[in-house]
């Protein structure tokens, strides 16, 4: 930072003042700030999800077939470990860390952003008379983005858990699929991925709004200025944990209809919307909660 254009008359003060300036970081906007939120986006979304493929292959696993995966997640485990070995738990581990890499950069850097643009829009005051609006319209168009990034991956992933044999990792699942299918295949679930947790759109204006009230209400009580940030870091992870047990219970029915929809391709000339009217009326209300335990989780 530059030193300062004018002398206070005092070369100790002056020297001061020169040495705060030079500490003090500079304000990020743009390109410099948004692409942090991205990339600490992308990199968390990238390894909670990878880390919890196991978790997740015995969800779909239950979801897809659950009439064979009936005893719960801990049976769920030892089910697809005593039937195809423990390695079967990290199926599809490559499509899904790439794919919400790419998801997490523009949901949380996207969300930023847009909620940003919104207050310069509206201004700051109506911005935060209206701020669920706000919070709800950013989240919302940030998703968009992300699940368009994300839906061919994520196609790829389920198809890998529901028919271990299909291909060997994310290349070979990817490419098969695209020679044989073609590209609408891996947006065969774009309608149900947006509603899923996808409800998808729903789902992350759903956790952003709950995360942000959340924590207003905790700040109500605790000062923010005078918080620890071990204590700031603790509100922070129990505002995101309330929000994502409120946003996978609203958005599970069309989590189980998109592993349903991309587990086979459709009959030739079933459109995608008459495939998942069929999907909905096969699985009925609880049928849709299949697998809510390991989504919880």
């Amino acid at each position: 930072m530059a030193p300062p254009a004018t002398s206070t008359g005092s070369a100790k003060v002056d020297a001061v003042v020169q040495n705060v300036a030079a500490n003090t970081p500079e304000k990020l906007s743009g390109i410099a700030l948004y692409s942090r939120f991205a990339l600490a986006g992308a990199v968390c979304c990238s390894v909670t999800h990878g880390g919890l493929t196991p978790v997740d292959v015995v969800k779909t696993r239950i979801q897809l077939d659950p009439v064979t995966y009936n005893k719960g997640l801990v049976g769920g485990f030892r089910q697809v470990i005593a039937k195809e070995g423990a390695g079967a738990l990290l199926t599809g581990f490559g499509p899904t860390a790439a794919g919400y890499f790419l998801q997490g950069a523009l949901k949380f850097g996207g969300y930023e952003l847009f909620k940003q643009q919104s207050i310069n829009l509206l201004g700051y005051e109506t911005a935060s008379n209206n701020r669920t609006a706000v919070y709800l319209a950013s989240a919302g168009i940030a998703e968009f983005f992300a699940d368009v990034a994300l839906c061919p991956l994520e196609a790829t992933r389920i198809r890998l858990v529901s028919e271990p044999t299909y291909a060997n990792g994310l290349i070979g699942g990817f490419s098969k699929m695209l020679k044989n299918e073609g590209i609408g295949a891996f947006y065969a679930g774009f309608g149900p991925i947006l509603f899923k947790q996808r409800l998808r759109v729903p789902y992350t204006m759903s956790k952003f709004v709950v995360y942000e009230k959340v924590a207003e209400a905790i700040y109500k009580r605790v000062d923010k200025s005078t918080a620890s940030p071990g204590l700031q870091t603790t509100i922070n992870l129990g505002s995101g944990l309330i929000a994502g047990f409120a946003a996978a219970i609203v958005s599970q029915p069309a989590d189980t209809m998109l592993s349903k929809i991309n587990k086979t391709k459709g009959l030739p000339g079933e459109g995608t919307t008459s495939r998942l009217i069929k999907i909905a009326k096969e699985l009925g209300l609880r049928g849709s909660y299949a697998g809510i335990g390991a989504r919880l989780l």
